[in-house]
């Protein structure tokens, strides 16, 4: 059947093109990130470059990249799935003139559909990751695989995937707008859809629908963030525990806490994501798969 041809080949394209572009996207984002996380989960630094110095004057500069191994792991099937999700939204939310009317609403929901998709491997993937870039240089945890088998010895899969309904939240939300601001500014700035001829704007296109996913969803992933690392039973009823502490103890400005270093993350590694992602399916088109 040559539909289902065609499917398995888009699908194949979507697994290696997407794991192209979320392994650019690591390298490029990992230390802001390790920067993001400490920040929201500990009251040790000033900001963004205080942060950055303290763990390269202690750790050296590889502390930055703590924790990095993690989401490489997960990044090959997980952007995978996160585009074949994307493409279910589509098939349930857009139509023909979607694209072509721009129908944000439409293409923010088809990317919405994503985060269903992508969830089962990013929350255990970033509890593993978040405690790893939070401890010392003398951590209780050894590496990855090392901080799972002792999450699943201590509490079981619950353990593990602690955060997973935080996780889908924030995934869903930020997948609604980066979506659907990178097919809207790639309409406007890449409008042959020759991504080669236009790299300043699919540059551009993605790192803004990066920095918009998270200025969207930065306080529901700092809530995240100290629900993954906190000790077990510290917060009985999850992410509304999390809320509750920091309404009391900091305010709500708290949950913006780390807002620099994420944006000086999001632009450059979602650039590099959705350029890695073009490039990719360029090559694989020409290589006739």
């Amino acid at each position: 059947d040559t539909r289902t041809h065609r499917m398995s080949d888009s699908l194949l394209k979507s697994f290696i093109a997407g794991g192209c572009g979320g392994i650019c996207l690591v390298v490029v984002g990992h230390p802001l990130d390790t920067i993001k996380i400490r920040i929201q989960t500990t009251d040790l630094y000033k900001g963004t470059l205080d942060c950055a110095m303290q763990t390269i004057q202690k750790e050296g500069p590889l502390g930055l990249y703590k924790g990095m191994s993690a989401p490489l792991y997960g990044v090959t099937p997980m952007y995978a799935l996160c585009f074949f999700g994307y493409g279910v939204g589509k098939k349930i939310f857009c139509n023909e003139t979607t694209f072509e009317d721009q129908d944000l609403l439409r293409i923010g929901a088809a990317g919405a559909v994503s985060g269903l998709f992508t969830t089962p491997i990013l929350a255990p993937g970033e509890r593993v990751k978040s405690l790893l870039q939070v401890q010392g240089a003398d951590g209780k945890y050894k590496g990855p695989m090392d901080a799972a088998k002792q999450l699943y010895a201590e509490g079981g899969l619950a353990s593990v995937n602690r955060g997973f309904c935080a996780t889908m939240l924030r995934d869903s939300g930020a997948s609604f707008f980066y979506f659907s601001v990178y097919e809207y500014l790639k309409a406007k700035l890449v409008p042959d859809g020759d991504t080669s001829k236009h790299v300043a704007g699919t540059l551009f296109a993605g790192g803004m629908a990066g920095m918009c996913n998270w200025l969207a969803v930065l306080p529901v992933d700092t809530l995240k963030s100290k629900l993954q690392v906190a000790p077990d039973g510290k917060y009985p009823h999850g992410i509304r525990s999390v809320f509750a502490e920091v309404m009391k103890n900091d305010g709500p400005t708290a949950l913006y806490r780390g807002l620099t270093p994420v944006l000086l993350r999001a632009f450059p590694a979602n650039a590099a994501c959705f350029m890695g992602m073009e490039t990719a399916v360029k090559v694989l088109t020409w290589m006739g798969l």
